[in-house]
């Protein structure tokens, strides 16, 4: 069987950033010529991409696991979630499977990134959690609740979310015609698929579940809410996320007029552009008369009265509500300062590359890069102010931003301990100087919108 691997994977096994495989591509006339995929995403035979590594002396390492999805890639496309679910190994190796395998299929999959799907959670708590649309399992493994229940509807996506979960309750099905879940719950949590124009309006027109609402048939996402506070019990939380023209939609106004009226919404929380995570409860006693709109994760405060929203357009868009908090501005004014800037001469001195320091001083203490990016040292053999330093100037140095430079080949000063030492703390002169601009930048953003909102006045 003849094994392929794409840029991403050259990049893993080499352990260097895609950029330095385009590079190969184009400066080595010896480099692998592609045996399919397309012009944007070619595929190699993994063997004649080891034979070029060895060749070249780059060193690399293809781990089992690697191995075993090089694989499974070998399958048509179409066949790859099944070849999957059917694949014989442990749960660790499973595990990494499906991260290749989402990352594969992103588009099509559309997985719930995984810092929003620990914030749901963390939102949520319970004994029994439920997802009627669990894809592969992703929020219901976030989840530390003891008994996880979820509703699929493509069976071979059902197969991968039980080996994922073994201990769960994974059905197979139409969550919204043919609800499978006969349980009540503490939680539901659910990442639904958005604009479903034939998510089942005319079958389920009298459907029981509609307490607030028969949903319009482009409102897709006003049915998934009400399906959800369907399946908790009495003060019943629940959380899904959903497309930001959900919170404004002029179809879905009477019933989110109705959702406010009952108490069943306690906040709308902007968590990505064009996404928001709606939080909700089964309403038991009386509604509040606030709810929480923000514009970021955050404290879930209520911050706007339940009677402003109340209008022609029930718009519960976090962002229209925003407020302006004009008293920082006017705390802040007199008392802002930044740093001194450290004195800056040049100097004449060997280099190496943030590659090599990290691998000739492995340690426990972590350092972050600003793509978030860890790097694990020993603070003995390098200081840490002058690692994260290297790593901000070398993302600095690329007029775009790329997150896609190659770090590790950058090349830095080569300096003995105590030398690293001072370069540190101008580093961290540096780092206090971008932050204090950073906070000067939102400090003229509240003087802006103050004086546009009419909180403050010009002197």
């Amino acid at each position: 069987m003849d094994e392929t691997v794409n840029a991403g994977d050259i990049a893993r096994l080499a352990d260097v950033g895609r950029a330095a495989v385009s590079n190969w591509r184009r400066r080595f006339e010896d480099f692998p010529a592609p045996v399919g995929g397309t012009a944007s995403s070619p595929l190699y035979l993994l063997r004649d991409v080891e034979a070029w590594l060895r060749r070249n002396g780059k060193p690399f390492r293809v781990s089992p696991a690697e191995r075993l999805w090089t694989q499974l890639r070998t399958v048509d496309d179409l066949k790859l979630g099944e070849a999957l679910a059917n694949v014989e190994t442990d749960a660790k190796t499973f595990e990494f499977l499906h991260a290749r395998y989402l990352e594969a299929h992103s588009r099509l999959l559309n997985p719930t990134p995984p810092e929003i799907a620990e914030l749901v959670v963390e939102l949520t708590d319970g004994d029994t959690v439920i997802d009627p649309a669990c894809g592969t399992g992703s929020l219901l493994m976030a989840s530390k609740a003891r008994n996880k229940i979820g509703q699929e509807l493509d069976p071979t996506t059902a197969v991968i979310a039980r080996r994922r979960l073994p201990h769960a309750q994974i059905i197979t099905g139409d969550s919204l015609r043919h609800n499978g879940i006969d349980q009540k719950a503490d939680a539901v949590v659910c990442d639904p698929p958005w604009h479903d124009r034939t998510w089942g309006h005319e079958e389920l027109v009298g459907d029981a579940r509609w307490t607030y609402g028969l949903p319009p048939r482009g409102e897709p996402e006003l049915a998934w809410l009400q399906h959800c506070l369907s399946l908790t019990k009495p003060g019943g939380q629940v959380a899904v996320l959903l497309p930001s023209a959900a919170a404004n939609r002029r179809p879905g106004k009477r019933i989110r007029g109705n959702l406010l009226r009952a108490g069943a919404i306690r906040a709308v929380i902007t968590v990505q552009p064009g996404r928001d995570l709606w939080l909700l409860r089964n309403p038991v006693g009386k509604a509040p008369e606030q709810i929480a709109l923000l514009e970021e994760p955050g404290p879930v405060e209520p911050n706007t009265r339940v009677i402003d929203l109340l209008d022609d357009d029930v718009d519960l868009s976090p962002s229209r509500h925003s407020r302006t908090d004009a008293t920082a501005y006017l705390d802040r004014q007199d008392t802002f300062a930044l740093p001194d800037l450290p004195e800056l001469r040049e100097r004449a001195t060997p280099l190496t590359t943030i590659g090599d320091l990290v691998r000739n001083a492995p340690g426990t203490h972590v350092v972050v890069s600003p793509t978030g990016a860890s790097y694990e040292i020993d603070p003995d053999r390098i200081d840490p102010d002058f690692l994260e330093g290297v790593l901000r100037a070398a993302f600095a140095r690329t007029p775009t931003g790329s997150t896609r430079l190659d770090v590790r080949r950058t090349q830095v000063p080569s300096l003995p301990l105590d030398e690293q030492r001072r370069y540190g703390q101008a580093f961290a002169q540096l780092k206090a100087l971008e932050e204090g601009l950073q906070e000067a930048a939102d400090l003229v953003r509240l003087g802006y919108a103050g004086l546009l909102g009419g909180q403050i006045g010009p002197t």
